[in-house]
């Protein structure tokens, strides 16, 4: 990630997170990171992710299909939704990866060509304790000055995931030579790859 001052290996752990015991053992975590192809991507290799879908989040139920969100007259953003295991992961670690790896959190309503709201860096917090973590790791990450530039990420409630089309589903693994996919969705899964092979699923 060129605005990163932080080789990624060195990117830093959340001080705050939630806890590996003692809480239900699915959990879910919502972002949004510009096209959600690429975001997706990434998040299927970490080990304790269940599932991820690609869906819609901001807005109502009502305009949540590719054709309107593409034309950026609703408040979605492109989304993704991860069931994780909270004895395998944390929503800290999601968040490591979200900002380190599957997007560039500097990057205001936009991510590279993708431009519009509905590709804005986004956390959709279902409770007070997600609010907590990603609020307390925005402002480690800012006062740290990991990026060149002060991180624009929103935190939004998560008030309802549309999921999305089903051809938007697994879409880069079914489609690897797709030229969106090999320039912008590849390079990430090999970063995560390099950097946190020790961490992604066997």
């Amino acid at each position: 990630m060129e605005s990163c001052r932080v080789p990624i290996r060195n990117f830093p752990d959340p001080v705050l997170d939630t806890p590996r015991a003692g809480m239900p053992t699915e959990q879910r975590a919502v972002l949004a990171g510009g096209c959600f192809w690429c975001v997706e991507a990434v998040f299927k290799e970490w080990s304790g992710v269940r599932s991820v879908r690609s869906g819609y989040a901001g807005d109502s139920a009502a305009t949540a299909n590719y054709r309107t969100v593409c034309g950026g007259n609703t408040n979605h953003a492109e989304a993704i939704e991860i069931r994780y295991d909270a004895s395998q992961t944390t929503f800290g670690q999601l968040l490591k990866i979200h900002f380190s790896v599957a997007h560039d959190p500097t990057h205001l309503d936009r991510q590279g060509n993708d431009v519009g709201r509905q590709y804005r860096s986004a956390i959709f917090v279902a409770d007070d304790e997600q609010r907590r973590v990603a609020e307390a790791y925005i402002r480690q990450l800012n006062e740290a000055k990991v990026f060149t530039s002060p991180i624009v990420t929103t935190i939004e409630p998560l008030e309802g995931f549309y999921v999305a089309e089903d051809y938007h589903q697994d879409y880069a693994a079914r489609n690897p030579g797709q030229p969106y996919i090999m320039s912008v969705a590849q390079p990430k899964v090999e970063k995560l790859r390099k950097n946190f092979g020790d961490r992604l699923k066997k």
